[in-house]
């Protein structure tokens, strides 16, 4: 308990200079504004702004891309509410009763709860974010590459299974992952492969520019065929937005039942703020004494998955930061953004750079607090933000996502990579292929091989190595339960 509060000091020493509480506030705002407009998220929001991370020291780029993660995450439920639009998929729970209280003339009501909830559900992520994140670290120190590449596949595997959809398509993203991952030169044999006689292919695909083109840009090309549309909204209908006590009562315990379950969730690969909100909304809908009046503006239908939603954003980071392995396709745009500033993410980072760690920890704490001063106080001038049309936000988004291309390496070859994947996004999201799995194949694929061939090196050409070692078999057993019941759960659902 001593070291865990010496820790959380060095990092309230470093989260409230005031560099960092700018950039706190600063990226909680653009996080919550993106993730209010519908179609952009967490994810594309992380992508977009990479560019204003150039130049700062890794431990405040870290805190900027968590604030604008979070801040997406308070504000993704505000379309959802005044439009019946969510801003992003883990949004879509809030539709249910959000929009029906909005409708009845209670808008400022659920947007309170919802920002309260939100609150909430961070600050006891948080809690279960300073307590694990040294113990995992710790046990991950134990990692050979055997333990590694266990760790790693089944990372992979639940993010297919977990993810909704076809598992066959899940699989198909990400054995393209994998593919891509292999173009460039052979980190252990130094040999060219599949470089298709382009030399700027040498030093293997830029998987931030992919980021970029899959998630900032195919957006902009899923909604270019509507460039005049634009949302009415109604900002004197808000009312006030404040929770008489009643209500605080009424939505107290669905905030304190759903923010473990979200952190729990959050801290499976794959699972994401879309499972647990489902989840909490199901929860809260079997507890209630009144279950007839959920999807018609019930409060605990938006407490409950909102302070879920802000719990899994915390329970994300624990995996990214203790074990280098992405989650989600969020945390796998930080990660690729702070392998660009020279940061690796894992069990050493608590060791090497214990600032950087727990500086990041203790501006949530911060940042939850920000964002709460954000959302209340300027919740209507912020959802009139709303009625910006789409011929003028898409070229924003498209502008920013060039400009954050070139930037990363001063290369018009990146160009053609981040259009090419682009269009490959666009169409995949017509297939319905999912991003997650191929984007997260893409980043760990070399670190997946090169574990499975230091594994294989190690025991002398003996594949038996992956079972001796209980800690690699434990990740397999788990890596094949988790496709035995996605299985399972698919054979019921056909």
């Amino acid at each position: 308990m001593d070291a865990i509060f010496h820790n959380l000091m060095l990092g309230l020493d470093v989260a409230l200079t005031p560099l960092n509480i700018m950039w706190v506030f600063i990226g909680g705002l653009l996080g919550t504004v993106i993730g209010m407009l519908p179609g952009l998220g967490p994810a594309t929001g992380v992508a977009v702004l990479i560019p204003i991370t150039y130049g700062m020291n890794p431990g405040t780029a870290l805190i900027t891309m968590c604030a604008v993660y979070y801040g997406a995450m308070f504000g993704g439920s505000r379309a959802s509410i005044m439009i019946n639009t969510p801003g992003d998929a883990s949004a879509i729970v809030t539709c249910f009763d959000g929009y029906p209280m909005a409708k009845s003339g209670r808008a400022g009501t659920a947007l309170a709860v919802s920002a309260i909830a939100s609150f909430v559900g961070g600050m006891i992520g948080m809690i279960g974010l300073i307590f694990l994140t040294e113990p995992v670290a710790s046990f991950a120190l134990k990692f050979g590459p055997a333990e590694k590449f266990s760790l790693m596949l089944f990372a992979l595997t639940a993010t297919i299974t977990l993810s909704e959809g076809s598992i066959l398509k899940g699989f198909i993203a990400m054995g393209l992952g994998f593919m891509m991952s292999t173009i460039g030169m052979d980190a252990q044999s130094g040999s060219d492969r599949f470089l298709m006689g382009i030399e700027d292919l040498r030093d293997g695909i830029d998987f931030l520019v992919i980021m970029i083109g899959f998630y900032a840009v195919t957006e902009v090309f899923k909604n270019f065929g509507d460039l005049e549309k634009q949302y009415d909204v109604d900002a004197k209908s808000i009312g006030k937005v404040w929770l008489k006590w009643s209500e605080f009562k009424e939505s107290f315990m669905p905030m304190l039942r759903n923010s473990p379950l979200g952190f729990l969730v959050g801290v499976l690969p794959g699972a994401g703020g879309t499972i647990a909100t489902f989840l909490s909304y199901a929860i809260e809908k079997s507890v209630s004494k009144k279950p007839e009046e959920f999807g018609k503006g019930a409060i605990a239908g938006i407490a409950g998955p909102e302070a879920s939603n802000n719990a899994c954003s915390c329970g994300a980071l624990v995996p990214l930061l203790t074990l280098g392995i992405p989650g989600s396709g969020t945390t796998a745009v930080m990660l690729g953004a702070l392998m660009m500033l020279g940061v690796r993410p894992g069990p050493v980072l608590f060791e090497q750079h214990p600032e950087v760690a727990w500086g990041v920890i203790a501006s949530m704490l911060v940042g939850n607090v920000v964002l709460l001063l954000i959302n209340l106080p300027l919740a209507v001038p912020l959802v009139q933000l709303l009625k910006i049309p789409q011929r003028i936000m898409l070229p924003l988004v498209l502008g920013m996502g060039f400009m954050g291309t070139y930037f990363l390496n001063y290369s018009s070859f990146d160009f053609i990579l981040v259009s090419v994947s682009a269009l490959g996004g666009f169409m995949l999201s017509k297939l319905s292929i999912p991003i997650p799995p191929l984007v997260l194949a893409l980043i760990l694929g070399g670190m997946t091989e090169q574990s499975y061939r230091n594994a294989l090196t190690i025991a002398n050409g003996s594949a038996g190595i992956f079972v001796e070692k209980p800690i690699s078999l434990t990740f397999l057993v788990m890596a094949v339960v988790s496709l035995i019941y996605a299985l399972r759960k698919h054979k019921k659902s056909a």
